[in-house]
């Protein structure tokens, strides 16, 4: 009993060593892990003061962009990169400054400013029975010199094939295990398929075919301030396939894609573009043609390709209604001569037996599209069956009464 006493005795006059001895190491353990935080900001500290280091592909693209490749500029830093656009041109303007309008029709006006919005480009509302320019919105970009004509060429591309034998409406390649006829290639916009067709047609044929339908010479008569460019002299360094599939080497205007799609959808009469100044002009207004096409038979071979790219194609941003039928082609490319990317989009409607053209054409960078541009003309449509413009009675200017009245002007 003895000796157990004496070793409880010895127990508990170890216990306070022992707790203390606890307490000590875990102040040490957090002592250790306090200094060991601060090494770890220090050397985070120590590596946020060195550039970070850059991968070949960014080394790449800052030489792309910046145009140099010293140092500086090699040097990107991760939480700042820096993209410099190839483009000049905003994609967002008032793009009404400077319009005169007192010769337009004002509700057309008001339908077509009102879908373009805050983007940068032009829209143009024509009468396709009479070439009359019913609103120009943007009429300093409408009557430049022109850009290119992106993918809109593929309609000129389409009827000069046809008539020329080398197609026919049900032909067609196999494209990456696909059967690529007119139709899909219009309503999907196949490159391939169209530099085919420039292939066949060679150099001076595709020059024929853009003239016949106005490029190189100007759309409109006696509109003021209208520019022009000529045709390419020789086929661009990419090849006769490009200026049938991007239309590489044209100039194309919103008034000269306006007096091809009023030809396409009067059956091929091709107008000359009249835009009264004042409402003498629109009183005195009498429709002048400038050739007819011979395209009548083809037509029914690309219609529906232009239908089918609002369908289900390129265009459904226009929005297919069978009972409003938009027929159109998209073009989207860049404009190396300005340099601006481009958002094309000439089109048609008829509704009621009644016709009208929109082009719009859309300038600036990423932002602006063919499909985009697509989408106003199919704004400035419903804002036009809204406000009844398709049911409302113009004596003066419809087709029965101009009919009479229309004689061919020979080019100028």
């Amino acid at each position: 009993m003895r000796t157990l006493a004496l070793a409880v005795a010895f127990l508990i006059s170890f216990a306070p060593f022992s707790f203390a001895a606890k307490r000590h190491s875990k102040k040490s353990k957090a002592a250790q892990s306090r200094s060991s935080a601060r090494r770890t900001v220090k050397r985070t500290a120590k590596k946020s003061s060195r550039p970070a280091r850059v991968s070949r592909r960014a080394r790449v693209r800052a030489v792309k962009y910046t145009g140099s490749s010293s140092p500086l500029n090699r040097r990107l830093h991760r939480s700042r990169r820096e993209f410099v656009s190839p483009w000049t041109s905003p994609t967002f303007a008032e793009s009404t400054i400077g319009d005169v309008t007192e010769g337009e029709d004002p509700l057309v006006r008001r339908a077509a400013v009102q879908a373009l919005g805050p983007y940068n480009g032009s829209v143009v509302v024509t009468d396709p029975q009479t070439g009359r320019i019913l609103s120009m919105v943007n009429q300093k970009l409408a009557l430049s010199a022109g850009f290119e004509p992106c993918s809109t060429i593929k309609v000129i591309a389409s009827l000069a094939a046809l008539n020329e034998g080398l197609i026919e409406s049900d032909d067609g390649v196999r494209i990456s295990r696909r059967h690529m006829d007119v139709t899909n290639a219009l309503a999907f916009s196949n490159n391939y398929y169209f530099s085919n067709i420039g292939k066949k047609l060679g150099f001076e044929k595709v020059n024929e075919y853009a003239q016949l339908f106005g490029l190189g010479e100007k759309a409109g008569l006696n509109i003021p301030g209208e520019q022009v460019s000529p045709l390419p002299s020789e086929p661009p360094d990419d090849g006769v396939g490009m200026m049938t599939s991007f239309g590489e080497g044209f100039y194309l205007t919103p008034l000269q894609l306006s007096a091809i799609f009023s030809a396409v959808a009067n059956g091929g009469t091709l107008y000359y573009l009249q835009y009264p100044m004042n409402q003498h002009e629109v009183s005195t207004f009498h429709p002048r043609v400038k050739r007819h096409l011979d395209i009548e038979k083809d037509l029914p071979s690309v219609r529906p390709g232009m239908l089918g790219a609002v369908k289900f194609g390129t265009a459904q941003r226009a929005q297919f209604d069978p009972d409003q039928p938009i027929y159109g082609k998209t073009g989207t490319c860049t404009d190396n001569r300005s340099p601006t990317h481009l958002g094309w989009f000439g089109s048609y409607q008829e509704v009621g037996g009644r016709k009208v053209v929109v082009v719009v054409l859309l300038t600036g960078g990423h932002a602006v599209s063919g499909p985009i541009a697509s989408g106003i003309a199919g704004a400035v449509y419903r804002n036009l069956i809204d406000a009844g413009f398709y049911t409302r009675q113009e004596a003066s200017t419809s087709p029965a009464a101009l009919a009479s009245r229309s004689e061919t002007t020979y080019a100028q």
